[in-house]
């Protein structure tokens, strides 16, 4: 199957999904991915039982005295009984099995769209060894056309790769995104890690076949590589679900606020790349006090202690959610360790005291690698604000840092940000640049004497120098007016000339 024609196979049951009254993107993903998840469990099971049988071991199967409950089954009742089944026995036996499950809801109520749905799936081949359902799920994550409830947006894939490939992360490094949302960064991270550790042989059979890998780095990957958190129960579901279909085994993908005085994993990570949510709403009272004092803030007290949780309010965040995470990304990172992470714009020239003694300590305290800052177009449709990716590593000092003026991702800046056939992308510039912080027209170099100078700000424009050139004339003023004179003359001419010729009929 081409890539045009699963993208139109995924569109026409988009779409059907909303003419049945599923309208939220969210929900349309959610609830697809259960499905996906459904049939691959029943492949996995089979895939175990055949392995524990060539062993000669004994193994309990999930479908044991279930098997009228297995995806195959499923698929060839009639409609109405499909939707019975599938909503009142599959559903309940799915949350036993798997913890994404939690909470969740079958939104599904018309027997036609299930029917159509699981046929559809059914058609997908998730054994062959290819990337088809990690293509097929990016690609349900590239229709998401509005933000969340609490600021979160797709990262676009293209501006991920950017980054993991700034920060190169290892089979040996902790890597972590405390706000992952669908888990796109850590997927990246797994693709560059594999492609790294695939030889040119190895290639010629897949590009991330990850032959180079031993059994000790897969086994890493497996279990300690990957964390992910999220406070959103239907993000940590698709997030999830995104990791296993990108063969990444989510045991590291927790429900959780990072904010929050609950979460407290100091010094722990060796990478961390993050797209944190700007807006949307904290709860003041639950934000943990140390990110709080790192960043000067004034402690809040807790006036609810004797209120229900499901009561307590949230407010708004009045520019402070990037702050925190800043503050936490520093404090989670163990030394030593490497960020790549964006910030809106005005976390590089807000004159709070706040963003002051972020940016004071993120320079003196640690070393700044890069300010590479972004068009507001590259976050459309969802959000036109700017945005800036912040390239660091912890402790450490700044000597110089690289700042670079993205112009162009590859993609008009428009709500409908199509690939443009030119060579309007200045990332593989950036990429290339950075391996030797190289100055140019968009790049140059600042000492850590003039940011102390200009009050640590980080705006690009406040550093960049602009040479003036001045205009140069290939004639002075009076050889212009003396040339002309020269054409008037000559034109005077050609006129006498031709008055004569006519017989007076012309005047000059």
């Amino acid at each position: 199957m081409t890539d045009k024609e699963l993208k139109a196979i995924i569109d026409k049951l988009w779409e059907q999904f909303w003419s049945s009254g599923i309208s939220n993107p969210l929900s349309v993903i959610e609830q697809m991915t259960y499905l996906i998840f459904y049939k691959m469990f029943e492949q996995q099971e089979d895939f175990k039982d055949q392995k524990a049988k060539h062993f000669d071991k004994e193994r309990k199967s999930f479908f044991e005295d279930k098997d009228n409950l297995r995806w195959s089954r499923l698929k060839q009742l009639a409609p109405e009984e499909m939707l019975v089944t599938y909503r009142d026995k599959v559903f309940p036996f799915l949350r036993g099995i798997s913890p994404i499950f939690n909470n969740a809801n079958c939104l599904i109520n018309k027997a036609s769209l299930l029917d159509t749905a699981i046929q559809t799936i059914d058609d997908f081949n998730f054994t062959d060894g290819s990337d088809a359902k990690g293509d097929i799920f990016e690609y349900m994550l590239a229709r998401i056309a509005s933000s969340g409830e609490n600021g979160q947006f797709r990262t676009p894939r293209h501006v991920i790769d950017m980054m993991v490939k700034l920060v190169e992360p290892t089979s040996k490094d902790k890597i972590c995104d405390p706000a992952c949302g669908t888990g796109g960064f850590l997927c990246s991270a797994y693709h560059y890690i594999l492609e790294k550790g695939t030889s040119k042989e190895g290639k010629l059979v897949h590009p991330r076949l990850g032959d180079l890998l031993n059994d000790a780095d897969r086994a890493n990957i497996d279990q300690k590589v990957f964390y992910g958190y999220d406070f959103d129960a239907t993000m940590h579901r698709i997030g999830t679900m995104n990791l296993i279909l990108h063969n990444i085994r989510p045991y590291n993908l927790k429900l959780q606020d990072t904010l929050s005085k609950d979460f407290d994993d100091s010094n722990k990570f060796d990478v961390v790349l993050a797209n944190p949510p700007f807006t949307g709403s904290i709860d003041e009272n639950d934000i943990n006090s140390k990110l709080r004092t790192f960043l000067g803030m004034k402690e809040i007290k807790s006036t609810t202690n004797n209120v229900d949780d499901s009561k307590k309010k949230k407010t708004s965040n009045k520019g402070k959610t990037e702050l925190l995470f800043m503050a936490l990304f520093l404090r989670i990172l163990d030394i030593g360790g490497r960020g790549a992470v964006i910030v809106p714009s005005g976390v590089l020239s807000t004159e709070s005291n706040a963003h002051k003694t972020l940016r004071t300590k993120l320079i003196e305290n640690n070393q700044l690698e890069a300010v590479i800052s972004m068009p507001s177009g590259v976050f459309r449709p969802y959000a036109g604000v700017a945005t800036a990716v912040l390239i660091f590593t912890k402790d450490g000092q700044t000597e110089n840092v690289w700042f670079y003026e993205m112009a162009n991702d590859g993609y008009s800046l428009d709500d409908k940000r199509n690939k443009l056939t030119n060579d309007q992308n200045d990332i593989p510039d950036i990429v290339e640049k950075y391996k030797t912080k190289a100055e140019s027209e968009k790049s140059f170099n600042v000492t850590l004497k003039e940011l102390q100078e200009n009050d640590y700000n980080l705006l690009p424009s406040k550093y960049k120098k602009v040479e003036y050139k001045p205009i140069e004339f290939k004639h002075t003023p009076q050889e212009y007016i003396e040339k002309m004179l020269k054409m008037e003359k000559q034109a005077i001419s050609i006129l006498e000339n031709l008055k004569e010729k006519v017989g007076g009929l012309v005047n000059v």
